[in-house]
């Protein structure tokens, strides 16, 4: 087993300690912040460090949320990468009681922040991280707070994420694949950047303690099964799972079995590196008359397929600074003038597959221009749309199954969304 935490501090932007816990009793308070703030005197030395320091045998882990830093220390050789997972969830943790995690609120309940510590850690070792599941015993009013009231059966159960006794009338799982595609294309229109990040996304609202088992077109699952003739398989990379999930499952024979928490989770998130094609291609031809004017002439053209369609697509045209009173013409959408972002915005609520629109514009510029005037920023072309019922990847949920003691009847409901994540295309 890792070693163990000895205390917890939560200390201002100046690192002087705010709130102390400690687990173990071999750490001194002033010995941490003496540290902390010497630390402090050179942020370049932080940012050299990492969130790891260790000094005369004592581990320092932490991290930095708003004004306030939360800092694990330890004597023993502990696991840094739980413990840094572990304060981001007491950060998220503390935002659910608080709403917002600064200093001021730290200072005002402190009393529930005792409370959280002791409950999410014991003798160093965590326990309970699932925000959801602590505010049924550990109240913000904690004058409120019955001493008898018994703990939700979520604490001692091994499945800490789903409370026993949820009923719904009617049982629904919700999955919604989501993909973003992150694309950067230089002046000479050259595709140097080109990635796939997607997310499977549920709202379950199912009764009971149900398990839920959903199969993918992998390839190495459909490789295993023989099913490499029955349709495209994909190659998914930097899997991360919720913790609902058995990994020892998903290793043995890549199911993804798992009993769902109530509400919305991200089950899973994955990155596929392929050449994608620009879903969205814009080209801009840009002429300036001397200091009078600039004439600019966009074209964007939809390479997916024609039955897919694009909505809310915004295509953002940068312009320069002191350019002013735009004449704007387009085939399709509006387009406004953005001066607060030294852009011009094109709007086209639904874009069809395999179409080409164009804009037109002119803008006028002053006559006179400053010598000491900054030079214009090199701000590519922006692009944001969604497009549903459509996976660049290819990605498909096979099955989505929900077993439950009762067998009640479930309506299971699969929603395919690809939208654009840093997608940009360079003028220069």
């Amino acid at each position: 087993m890792a070693g163990a935490v000895s205390a917890l501090f939560l200390l201002d932007i100046k690192g002087r300690c705010l709130i102390s816990r400690h687990y173990r009793g071999d750490i001194s308070s002033v010995e941490a912040e003496r540290f902390f703030t010497k630390l402090l005197e050179n942020e370049e030395d932080i940012e050299a460090q990492g969130p790891v320091v260790f000094d005369n045998g004592v581990s320092h882990i932490f991290i930095q949320h708003n004004n306030v830093y939360l800092m694990a220390v330890s004597r023993q050789n502990c696991n840094v990468a739980s413990l840094i997972v572990f304060l981001h969830k007491l950060a998220s943790v503390f935002e659910y009681y608080f709403e917002e995690l600064v200093e001021e609120s730290l200072r005002d309940n402190f009393v529930v922040v005792y409370e959280l510590l002791d409950e999410m850690m014991d003798f160093g070792y965590p326990q309970y991280t699932e925000a959801t599941i602590l505010s049924q015993f550990i109240k913000t009013d904690a004058y409120r707070l019955e001493a008898a009231q018994r703990p939700p059966m979520a604490v001692t159960n091994a499945v800490s994420w789903r409370n026993e006794g949820i009923f719904y009338k009617k049982n629904e799982v919700f999955l919604d694949v989501v993909e973003s595609v992150n694309i950067l294309v230089n002046s000479n229109r050259q595709l140097i950047r080109s990635e796939v990040g997607g997310a499977l996304k549920m709202r379950t609202c199912l009764s009971g303690m149900p398990e839920c088992k959903l199969g993918l077109n992998d390839r190495v699952l459909m490789d295993a099964q023989d099913r490499s003739t029955k349709g495209k398989s994909i190659d998914l990379e930097d899997i991360r799972f919720h913790q609902c999930v058995r990994l020892a499952r998903y290793e043995k024979d890549r199911t993804i079995s798992f009993i769902p928490p109530d509400g919305s989770f991200d089950l899973m998130t994955y990155r596929i590196s392929t050449q994608v094609k620009p879903l969205i291609w814009v080209e801009a031809q840009i002429e300036k008359h001397a200091r009078s004017r600039i004439e600019m002439l966009v074209k964007a053209r939809s390479q997916f397929r024609e039955r897919s369609n694009a909505t809310n697509v915004q295509i953002s045209i940068p312009v320069p600074s002191d350019a002013t009173k735009p004449i704007v013409r387009t085939t399709m959408g509006s387009a406004s003038y953005a001066p607060e972002h030294d852009s011009l915005i094109w709007r086209i609520r639904s874009f069809p597959g395999d179409k080409e629109y164009m804009l037109g514009a002119e803008f006028r510029l002053p006559s006179v221009a400053y010598e000491d005037a900054t030079p214009n920023r090199k701000t590519p072309i922006r692009v944001k749309f969604e497009i549903p019922y459509f996976t660049v990847s290819g990605i498909q949920v096979r099955h989505l199954k929900v077993i439950e003691k009762s067998a009640y009847q479930t309506l299971p409901w699969v929603r395919y969304i690809t939208m654009a994540g840093e997608y940009e295309i360079r003028l220069q």
